[in-house]
């Protein structure tokens, strides 16, 4: 066999693709625009948007605007983003994934109308990350933040525990986490399990599990902070050994490309369509008898 097929179910997830298209649409109108933090984490994308106008902020730079345009990224923002908005007169374009806009609701209504004041809301998920950095703000930083299930043990199991997940954690991972949780509580403490993994991520395990053993070899491109990026390259390489995980199309190894064989192109939720594309073609120019194909939905 002597092909390049596309994963097309690969590709940015809908909460992404909303926040990308909303800056584009927004650049257009002119002005000065900034993005709080990487609009997505991919740095090829942010680059791109950059070329086209996008200024990226931390948010410390955030505080010291006044009377501008900020566009919120889709992975969403703590109260304190909003409350400082309105302080300093900033317009916010706000593309929050509904996803995690809806997560946030929900661990805000659990921590606002907890039983006890001593229970303990609990995120499985990466310290640091935007998402995680948003959730914690729905409950005044008091959520305890656990990244394995080796971390469990920080947790006090005679109080009534409420376990939520960022979006894009492994399933799989989660629900391991919840059953240890869940074998250890104590006398007449509570343990609530809130499945908040986001299925456009989920979802995608059984089909890029199955695209990776359908070919020889894999190329799974995804920028280098992203989560869902890691986790969906892990399935690849539980399925297939020889997968690869590369951040730009350029980082191709030339003495993998062999002939006679098929070679699959996958990626993360933040990894935009034409980067999977731009992988292909450099494959092609090394390998120029090999057809590029795109995998059908």
């Amino acid at each position: 066999m002597n092909k390049i097929e596309i994963d097309r179910q690969s590709g940015c997830c809908f909460g992404v693709e909303k926040a990308i298209i909303r800056a584009e649409e927004e650049l257009k109108k002119g002005g000065t625009l900034y993005c709080l933090g990487d609009i997505v984490h991919n740095n090829i994308e942010v680059e791109r948007l950059e070329k086209m106008g996008l200024i990226t902020i931390n948010h410390e730079q955030f505080r010291e605007l006044k009377n501008v345009r900020v566009l919120l990224r889709a992975h969403g923002e703590p109260p304190s983003t909003y409350e400082i908005a309105k302080q300093n007169n900033i317009e916010l374009i706000d593309a929050s994934c509904p996803v995690v806009l809806g997560l946030q609701k929900r661990i805000k209504k659990k921590y606002t109308h907890a039983e006890s004041d001593d229970a303990q809301v609990v995120i499985f998920g990466k310290k640091g990350h935007a998402e995680v950095n948003g959730l914690l703000g729905q409950t005044d930083e008091s959520a305890i933040v656990i990244e394995s299930k080796e971390e469990i043990d920080k947790l006090d199991f005679t109080k009534d525990i409420s376990l939520f997940s960022q979006t894009t954690k492994s399933l799989e991972g989660f629900r391991e986490v919840g059953e240890l949780i869940k074998s250890r509580m104590q006398g007449d403490a509570k343990f609530e399990f809130y499945d908040t993994i986001c299925r456009q991520v989920s979802n995608r395990v059984p089909n890029i599990q199955e695209f990776a053993e359908n070919h020889d070899l894999i190329f799974f491109i995804a920028g280098e902070k992203s989560s869902n990026g890691k986790v969906l390259f892990a399935e690849c390489k539980k399925k297939n050994p020889n997968s690869y995980l590369i951040h730009h199309p350029d980082e191709i190894d030339p003495s993998l490309i062999k002939e006679d064989i098929s070679i699959g192109i996958c990626g993360a939720t933040s990894t935009p369509m034409w980067q999977m594309e731009a992988v292909a073609q450099n494959i092609a120019k090394l390998q120029p008898q090999m057809q590029v194909e795109k995998a059908a939905f």
